[in-house]
């Protein structure tokens, strides 16, 4: 790994670990960054998602005090269900093959670029006019599981959209159960990475050890810059990174 590449990911994991801690994000950040320095997609999407889970699972911690349950679905329950799911979308990616998924990565990050831009107007006007069961719930969340697994952008507020289709629940209140199920899925999709061999270790380890000093610095940010400027930069810089990777993809 070259100096220009070492910087490169300490300037990248500390900018994901920024937002992550701060608006969320963070892959929108990672993920290139190491496509840019030459990491092949797969390896790229794979090593940023073990980059980044420590700074998931701190957040889980810091959450660990206010679990509330989901309309009586049990949190046992969800926890499967994110182990299966990010399990089955970790082999999901490690089964694409290099061309696939450069085909297919500009269209997830559009998709999580959309989601992160509109997952919590779209939720709140859905919850006016619809209502959907636990059944319904669950099997979203299967579906998501494996989404998080396998890449993960804008998945947290794609979660908490769907969860507040059951009815009347506070969303803000979710976000810790929102948190720990997210963690659980990579958490899962990272071992199989690591046993599968498909990270980068140089670059990860750069990135990993800044995106933790950028989640302290994060936490500190969110206090003082209000959120709706920080998710607008965040939305900025993803649907810049989405309109790179489809000219790169049709170029």
């Amino acid at each position: 790994m070259t100096l220009e590449t070492a910087l490169v990911m300490l300037a990248a994991g500390f900018f994901a670990g920024t937002l992550n801690a701060a608006a969320g994000g963070g892959s929108f950040v990672s993920i290139p960054a190491m496509i840019f320095v030459g990491l092949p997609s797969v390896t790229a999407n794979a090593s940023s998602t073990v980059a980044l889970v420590p700074g998931t699972l701190a957040s889980a911690w810091a959450w660990r005090h206010d679990f509330q349950t989901l309309h009586g679905i049990r949190l046992p329950v969800l926890l499967l269900i994110s182990l299966a799911g990010g399990l089955a979308g970790a082999l999901l990616l490690l089964a694409t093959t290099q061309r696939a998924f450069d085909g297919a990565l500009p269209w997830l990050l559009l998709v999580g670029t959309l989601a992160f831009a509109f997952g919590r107007p779209l939720g709140a006007a859905l919850r006016q006019r619809v209502r959907i069961g636990r059944g319904a719930v669950l099997a979203a969340q299967v579906v998501l599981s494996v989404y998080a697994g396998y890449f993960g952008g804008g998945v947290g507020i794609m979660m908490m959209a769907t969860w507040g289709l059951l009815g009347d629940i506070d969303i803000k209140a979710m976000s810790a159960l929102r948190t720990v199920l997210v963690s659980v899925a990579n958490l899962v999709a990272v071992a199989c990475f690591v046993v599968a061999g498909s990270v980068h270790w140089p670059e990860t380890l750069v990135m990993l050890v800044s995106a933790i000093v950028g989640g302290y610095a994060g936490a500190r940010l969110a206090r003082r810059v209000p959120d709706r400027v920080l998710r607008g930069f965040v939305i900025l810089f993803s649907a810049v990174m989405t309109a790179v990777f489809f000219w790169r993809a049709w170029r």
